[in-house]
């Protein structure tokens, strides 16, 4: 019996590559989900989204993972549990390495692997993310509507998250561990006129206070080594991301770990797509995922058609 050929695979079972999945399969395309985790991704650590259109009260990550995936497969996509090892990609077949399937092939290879948030290291972290602790803004900001949070970073983004906290919260500390913000002047200049942010320089969280429910922030001086305790409701860490782009082993372009796409998702590489939080893109939240694995579709459709 010859070795099955997939039409495509995708790699990343969070709303990216269920999005894909479900439109390459509508399309015709015979389609494989590779997940390493649950379905969902990271969405699925998330207790409320509130931002996703179709949902006015709001619906948990989990959930709305697992109706992704039982949509796609409703449809015909087919979802197996494994990690991806490596890939490939030499020539319009491509080969897909797993940890305990072998090896896999199609000629279209989208991947949905995202990013993680890159963390503090504090002892009580895991246990506090999304429960006081936050690495997204944009999608959590809302829950801190007139109260006061502390983001700590220093670059693009985390002045850009505390612009945001800003204009919902009464108060927000900027903790950065040098005495002046890294960011583009374009970031700076979105923070004048933002009288309730207090910059905290040279300082690093040292510890979060927590009894019944999230209390406020410790930070040390870099320069002294004394604390201080900062009354708030919430911590926002934006010291950046870590695209998961490692297995693919620099065989496609990247910036900064993450796959150089355009609106159309296609990657340096012929048949090689990049969906979601993993490709290069000015915003990363779940439904800009989903509409990237929408437009992976078409794409790996038209390849299709040049190459089998």
């Amino acid at each position: 019996m010859s070795e099955k050929i997939y039409d495509v695979i995708v790699i990343g079972g969070g709303p990216a590559g269920y999005s894909a999945a479900l439109y390459c399969v509508r399309a015709g395309l015979d389609t494989l989900v590779l997940e390493m985790l649950s379905a969902g991704g990271q969405m699925t650590l998330t207790e409320v989204i509130d931002n996703y259109p179709g949902f006015p009260d709001g619906i948990d990550g989990f959930t709305l993972g697992d109706a992704m995936q039982q949509q796609a497969e409703k449809f015909g996509a087919v979802s197996e549990m494994t990690e991806v090892t490596s890939v490939t990609l030499d020539g319009p077949l491509k080969t897909v390495h797993t940890s305990d399937m072998g090896d896999l092939s199609a000629y279209n290879v989208i991947v949905a692997t995202g990013a993680n948030a890159r963390k503090l290291g504090l002892p009580n972290e895991a246990m506090l993310a999304d429960k006081g602790i936050h690495y997204c803004a944009a999608c959590d900001g809302m829950r801190f509507r007139g109260k006061t949070v502390a983001v700590v970073g220093g670059g693009n983004t985390a002045l850009e998250d505390a612009a945001l906290l800003a204009r919902l919260c009464e108060k927000v500390y900027l903790i950065h561990r040098r005495g002046e913000y890294r960011a583009d002047k374009i970031y700076a200049d979105g923070l004048k006129g933002l009288d309730n942010i207090e910059p905290v320089l040279f300082s690093v969280v040292d510890n979060v206070t927590v009894e019944d429910g999230f209390k406020g922030v410790t930070v040390k001086d870099v320069r002294t080594g004394e604390t201080k305790f900062l009354p708030a409701d919430g911590l926002f860490v934006s010291v950046g991301r870590v695209p998961n782009t490692d297995f693919l082993g620099g065989i496609a372009e990247t910036d900064g770990g993450y796959l150089v796409a355009d609106e159309t998702t296609r990657t340096s590489v012929p048949g090689l797509f990049a969906v979601g939080d993993v490709r290069t893109k000015p915003l990363r939240q779940v439904v800009t995922a989903a509409a990237d694995g929408a437009v992976a579709s078409k794409f790996a459709q038209e390849y299709l058609t040049e190459v089998k």
